[in-house]
């Protein structure tokens, strides 16, 4: 299966268990892989015959920037779920849902939700 890739989208949002992350909000990024069959695309350079970026980037913004939520797998959940539903080429998407700001005490680089989720 070939793939779409697409790295380090980066959105504010409201999400977060503690009242002040809901409140305040902090920067999620987020990673998308979308296997499809790209072969059609390739052969004939025709941009119907894949998905657009700015389509995809858009459809993730909407859920990230929009409606908090408790859980950051809530989220990943959410986005796989849109991007399938609007994207019918897409045969399976991955999600990494990334919370660099995540509220512990402690270095790290960031916190994250991974999903993959298809139609089948």
């Amino acid at each position: 299966m070939d793939s779409i890739i697409m790295k380090g989208m980066r959105f504010f949002g409201h999400h977060g268990v503690l009242a002040g992350e809901r409140e305040q909000g902090q920067v999620f990024v987020v990673d998308l892989e979308l296997l499809l069959d790209l072969k059609p695309a390739g052969d004939t350079d025709n941009i119907d015959l894949t998905v657009s970026y700015a389509e995809v980037f858009d459809v993730v913004e909407e859920v990230v920037a929009g409606e908090p939520m408790n859980l950051i797998e809530a989220v990943a959940e959410r986005v796989a779920g849109n991007v399938l539903e609007n994207f019918k080429r897409v045969r399976e998407v991955r999600v990494t849902l990334k919370k660099p700001q995540a509220p512990i005490m402690g270095a790290f680089e960031y916190m994250a939700a991974e999903i993959t989720r298809s139609r089948f």
